[in-house]
């Protein structure tokens, strides 16, 4: 079963309003459009693309190490060094303008993170395959929350048992909230495209558990 969703209502003070949930089960996921207006959104676009040192991804897939043409960078507090695909990530230092953003995120989760991976999508021809947040490192307690910059992107979920399925676009400057226990029952993707040719930055606030 596939869903689309695409409306979203503001509320009586006129700031944008979340749906409620866009999973049908076993999970709960918020999406948040214009967070930011459209010229921050600029402005932290320029701003994260020159300060951030941007690396373009690695991987191990098959037993090889593949780097991929989308660029990341891991940024978080001390020792919170993070493996995925079999690469082990240390930290950046936070940026203020980050910072910034970090604390907008905080206060809408309700939760503290002491992470953040960016993603860095050239085009539309740059995309992420099916997977879950779950990684051993990670707080499977708390939220992961998705900002978008930049050229709009189809995201989609779908269940690991059953078929079910969600798509939506994250639009630019909107943030996604994936609560628990969303990442033990469902995967997510960023689906590949022709029509797309702006860049694109993600971060995805996260929490690494303390040692």
């Amino acid at each position: 079963m596939q869903t689309q969703l695409f409306q979203f209502d503001a509320d009586d003070s006129g700031l944008p309003k979340a749906v409620d949930n866009l999973l049908p089960k076993d999970g709960y996921a918020t999406y948040f459009p214009n967070v930011f207006d459209q010229d921050s959104c600029a402005t932290l676009f320029a701003s994260l693309a020159a300060t951030i040192n941007w690396k373009q991804d690695q991987l191990y897939m098959f037993g090889q190490l593949i780097t991929t043409k989308r660029e990341v960078a891991w940024v978080g507090d001390s020792g919170c060094a993070y493996t995925y695909s079999g690469v082990k990530k240390i930290p950046q230092a936070w940026t203020p303008e980050l910072l910034s953003i970090k604390r907008k995120i905080e206060a809408m989760a309700q939760y503290t993170f002491n992470s953040c991976l960016l993603n860095l999508y050239h085009d539309g021809s740059q995309g992420m395959g099916w997977h879950s947040d779950d990684e051993i490192e990670l707080d499977q307690r708390a939220p992961i929350a998705s900002v978008s910059f930049g050229g709009e992107r189809k995201f989609a979920f779908k269940h690991k048992s059953e078929k079910l399925a969600v798509s939506m676009p994250l639009e630019n400057g909107s943030v996604l909230l994936m609560h628990p226990p969303t990442q033990q029952f469902w995967q997510h993707s960023l689906a590949k495209t022709k029509r797309v040719i702006q860049p694109r930055i993600n971060l995805t606030f996260r929490a690494i558990k303390s040692n």
